[in-house]
């Protein structure tokens, strides 16, 4: 094991489960339908986690298929993991990670169930500088309850 200085690390969003591992492999977004909906989104963001322990709880854990297990919180309902059967390296989510910007996707897989819509995703306009000011007063009163980004 990598020292607690190297180690990669993250949680769910209330920090009843955290995890460490010592290295990451290929990062992917999967399309799959199991995948939108495990994550309630239009695709699942995971990485190959090597050596993972888990440093504080441990995810509860669903049965998607009869060869895969996802991992969650109990408590806050986070995903984090897509577990094979059998296999010895586990699949984290990407947003689970303190820092997932550092976790970019090399490849997507499961694509025969991407939507229609994701590839204008990026294309999408942003709100205009005069409407972000109608609402910077409301976002501005927003105090965050999650588990910040390290333990």
């Amino acid at each position: 094991m990598t020292s607690a200085d190297h180690r990669i690390t993250g949680g769910c969003q209330c920090g009843a489960v955290r995890f460490a591992c010592e290295e990451l492999g290929r990062a992917s977004i999967c399309h799959c339908r199991m995948c939108q909906k495990a994550f309630g989104g239009f695709f699942g963001p995971l990485v190959t986690a090597k050596g993972v322990v888990w440093t504080r709880g441990e995810p509860a854990r669903f049965r998607s298929s009869n060869r895969v297990r996802r991992g969650f919180c109990a408590t806050c309902g986070t995903p984090l993991t897509f577990e094979v059967d059998g296999a010895t390296d586990i699949d984290i989510a990407i947003g689970a990670f303190d820092h997932p910007e550092a976790i970019a996707p090399v490849i997507q897989v499961g694509t025969q169930g991407r939507l229609p819509f994701i590839a204008e995703l990026a294309g999408l306009p942003e709100l205009e500088p005069e409407e972000r000011q109608k609402f910077a007063s409301y976002y501005d009163s927003i105090v965050s309850y999650q588990h910040p980004d390290h333990d």
